[in-house]
């Protein structure tokens, strides 16, 4: 009896300490000290939400920077690739569609490189970056498609972008959704 007395009041105890004290003493350290990123890194305009900084979407139209494509549609909810390994068909056959349709897109010869995240999705389907290199990639369909001249888009770009981690690693990168506001309110950057 007394084993099972101990045990009711260690289970009771730490349900209380990890169950409930725990995680209200983490979310309201996170409130305190990163209240931006723990409510989704939100990000609005004219104070209706556009979307999360952490979260890509899809951008049609020539006007727009387009990000990486999804597996998954963008949908936070189903976080994931595809699982098509490098060698299936179907992976190879959508990556060459989509390069064709980057190719057309933004008035590239038929043999041009693009990069592969243009392409390819990403383990997770929700990546919210390109590297700047895909972003100039887009520059002129842009510029041409909004009557402007391409030295504003390079200089929304340029204001934009976020370098290499630390100095260290990765590339330079930008977030597409700050970067496609910031297009539609240029007197803002």
């Amino acid at each position: 009896m007394k084993q099972v007395t101990i045990s009711a009041l260690m289970l009771i105890i730490m349900t209380l300490l990890f169950g409930i004290i725990y995680p209200f003493a983490m979310t309201g350290i996170a409130q305190l000290l990163f209240s931006k990123q723990a409510n989704g890194s939100l990000v609005t305009v004219n104070g209706a939400i556009a979307g999360s900084e952490l979260i890509g979407q899809s951008f049609a139209g020539p006007t727009y920077f387009h990000g990486r494509p999804s597996a998954n549609n963008y949908d936070g909810t189903d976080s994931g690739g595809s699982n098509y390994g490098p060698t299936n068909r179907k992976l190879v056959e959508r990556a060459q569609k989509l390069a064709v349709s980057v190719r057309i897109d933004n008035g590239l010869p038929a043999g041009a490189v693009i990069p592969s995240e243009l392409v390819l999705a990403s383990g997770s389907g929700l990546d919210p970056h390109i590297s700047l290199e895909s972003a100039r990639l887009q520059v002129n369909r842009i510029a041409g498609a909004r009557g402007v001249d391409k030295s504003i888009i390079i200089k929304l770009l340029t204001h934009n972008s976020r370098k290499r981690y630390w100095g260290l690693w990765g590339d330079s990168y930008v977030n597409v959704l700050k970067l496609n506001i910031a297009l539609d309110d240029p007197e803002k950057n």
